[in-house]
């Protein structure tokens, strides 16, 4: 059973990190891969909120692909940078999760980039979509933001 999400109306924050030096390019700022590997540690973290930990998809022979992303980068980034990612999912499907990632820099509070993403729940032996399990789809629609 995954653990119950956070009783709140505010995404959760499923990443928070640093800028480091070797994060950055030959302009100054943070790399435009650096961001991916930020918004990827985010996803795994959201996927442990819904139960779709890396030993139960291990364990059950699946897995989950991004199969769309889409990056806006904002503002930049840089050296001593202090960030944290929100997560918001947007769509619950029964094979798929559609869900946005905001990364802020936390002492200027902006957003500094914004990613959408297409993630699909697959057999990892078939190489398949499959269906997700119940548990995780009863978990997703709990963090769909709600009308006020």
């Amino acid at each position: 059973m995954p653990p119950t999400p956070p009783p709140t109306h505010e995404p959760p924050i499923t990443y928070r990190g640093t800028v480091y030096p070797w994060h950055c390019d030959h302009m100054g700022h943070m790399n435009v891969m650096w961001y991916v590997g930020k918004f990827d540690e985010a996803t795994w973290q959201l996927f442990r909120l819904l139960g779709l930990t890396p030993a139960r998809l291990r364990e059950a022979g699946r897995g989950m692909a991004a199969v769309e992303q889409q990056i806006t980068y904002a503002r930049e980034l840089m050296a001593g940078a202090t960030v944290s990612i929100r997560s918001t999912l947007r769509e619950v499907h029964a094979k798929r999760l559609v869900f946005v990632h905001e990364m802020v820099d936390d002492e200027a509070g902006h957003v500094a980039a914004r990613t959408a993403l297409v993630a699909v729940h697959l057999d990892t032996r078939a190489r398949r979509a499959c269906v997700l399990p119940e548990d995780v789809i009863a978990a997703a629609r709990a963090l769909l933001p709600t009308a006020c």
